[in-house]
């Protein structure tokens, strides 16, 4: 189901909850709600949709990939850039990473360990923030 994007920076800042296998409804959403937002978004989290659990989707070229309860393992190589969001207006600056490596959970729930670079990262990034109540 194609959900509002929430806009509430209050709601936005708190921490998410973690989820549940029946939380995979959630990722399912966040897919619908990512395709009908393709042209200004390239990856959400559950609380961009109303939603306060720990599940993330990521658009990685030709898959878009929904994670559960992601948490950063590492990371390295510092550097500052911009970046918009949907639930907000204009862009800011941050920091982020070049390299990090995750670990989450699959829809089947199977637990994945995965080293991502470059753009897939950053994004990625930004969609833990939201997850630990970090407004951009």
């Amino acid at each position: 189901m194609i959900r509002p994007i929430v806009r509430d920076v209050l709601f936005l800042s708190r921490k998410s909850e973690p989820a549940t296998q029946a939380d995979r409804a959630v990722g399912r959403d966040l897919q619908d709600t990512l395709r009908a937002n393709r042209q200004g978004c390239v990856g959400m989290a559950a609380n961009m949709i109303g939603v306060n659990r720990r599940v993330i989707i990521v658009n990685m070229g030709p898959m878009d990939v929904v994670m559960y309860n992601p948490i950063l393992i590492s990371r390295d190589t510092p550097y500052e850039t911009q970046e918009g969001c949907l639930s907000l207006e204009g862009t800011r600056r941050t920091t982020r990473y070049s390299n990090i490596e995750i670990k989450y959970r699959d829809a089947a729930w199977r637990t994945h360990r995965q080293r991502y670079a470059g753009w897939i990262a950053q994004i990625i990034q930004h969609e833990l923030d939201h997850l630990e109540g970090i407004v951009i």
